[in-house]
């Protein structure tokens, strides 16, 4: 009976530590600016497309994203 071949361990990636998946978490998550002046855009339709809150869009949508993001990484 012929023995079955041995897999090759030379090219084994090594699981990252605990304390880096915890480093992983509490850094800032970055959300591309063209994602959050997608959303501002979307926000300033909905508003009805009212000129003068261009800020406060921005600042919305960047809010709504890194929340986001960050109940999908925890």
């Amino acid at each position: 009976m012929a023995k079955p071949k041995r897999r090759r361990t030379d090219n084994v990636v090594p699981m990252p530590a605990a304390e880096s998946k915890a480093a992983a978490v509490n850094q800032p998550v970055q959300v591309s600016e063209t994602d959050i002046a997608r959303r501002a855009y979307e926000i300033y339709c909905e508003r009805g497309r009212q000129h003068g809150r261009e800020l406060d869009d921005w600042l919305q949508a960047e809010r709504e994203l890194r929340r986001t993001v960050n109940v999908a990484v925890a």
